[in-house]
């Protein structure tokens, strides 16, 4: 008497029409719309107000394009607030990756508090720029803040010398982005091996030397990540001026992203002078990040 056998065998589909190309094509649509929708068609709208008479209420009124990069290049804050930008984008960077640094260091060894630093350095990244900036604009206040009692007695204030303003709100941005950067670091440690650091032990090395000859050059991709972040979010700091000190007092502390925000809104009310300036900023950005990870390249890619 035969048995049929039952066979196990899954069947074999075949390849619907949406497989291949066009399924990994409707994969990335989403992204694409969206780098579309909010990139391209905003950079395009930049471009043609840039060469364009655009009053803020009016619309195009026509081409104006050499004028209004000449505009924009002769405004009388123009250089002051590139001047600023360029100081405050130096302290910040050299602040938030040298911290950055210690603290990663600081919580890469297997402790028991390892876990308890790492959430506290971290906790205020967690905080919105706008909210922290807001909460510091209470503790500087010389009338409503904790300090009031004290800055009225020592006869100091936060926000009202330039320096102070300055100092101020690199103390926030510190605050606010020290435990990001290390997190940042943190990783490009732990990706280190151990054996480079064994054998470097066996061979009599100093923690200065293994530092020096092994962690900063197998930081180098690290370092180019934080920063090209760290310099690019200085070069367009905005909210935490524009809430502390409204780029006061006297214009010391307006950064060109402000500037661009006052030409646009405030005063001239000219999107077209401010497009050319934003036009201005981005062509300087993408020079920067190309001189910095060229930089960054290791001696064998240069």
């Amino acid at each position: 008497m035969a048995l049929s056998v039952t066979s196990t065998r899954r069947p074999r589909y075949r390849r619907t029409a949406l497989g291949g190309p066009l399924q990994g094509w409707l994969y990335a649509a989403p992204t694409a719309l969206f780098v579309i929708a909010l990139f391209l068609i905003p950079l395009v709208l930049v471009l043609q107000m840039s060469g364009s008479d655009w009053p803020l209420l009016r619309g195009n009124m026509g081409p104006n394009f050499p004028t209004n990069f000449a505009e924009a290049l002769d405004h009388r804050l123009f250089w002051d607030s590139v001047r600023f930008t360029l100081v405050y984008t130096a302290i910040t960077t050299v602040l938030l990756i040298g911290l950055g640094l210690g603290l990663a260091l600081l919580v890469q060894e297997s402790t028991a508090w390892k876990g308890f630093l790492r959430t506290a350095f971290l906790l205020p990244s967690a905080l919105g720029l706008a909210s922290a900036s807001l909460l510091f604009y209470v503790l500087y206040s010389p009338i409503a803040g904790p300090f009031a009692g004290l800055m009225e007695s020592w006869g100091i204030t936060f926000l009202g010398t330039p320096e102070g303003a300055l100092w101020s709100t690199v103390f926030l941005i510190v605050w606010r982005y020290a435990g990001f950067y290390m997190l940042l670091l943190l990783v490009g440690l732990q990706g280190i091996p151990e054996d480079v650091y064994e054998a470097a032990r066996i061979d009599g090395a100093s923690r200065w030397q293994i530092f020096r000859d092994i962690t900063v050059p197998l930081l180098r991709p690290t370092f180019a990540l934080t920063t090209v972040m760290c310099v690019t979010g200085s070069l367009l700091a905005f909210d935490q001026f524009y809430i502390l000190t409204k780029g006061g007092p006297d214009n010391s502390t307006m950064t060109v992203v402000q500037l661009i925000y006052n030409i646009a809104f405030q005063g001239q009310n000219n999107l077209g002078v401010a497009a050319a300036l934003s036009v201005i900023i981005l062509l300087a950005l993408v020079v920067i990040n190309v001189v910095q990870l060229r930089a960054f390249r290791r001696p064998e890619e240069a």
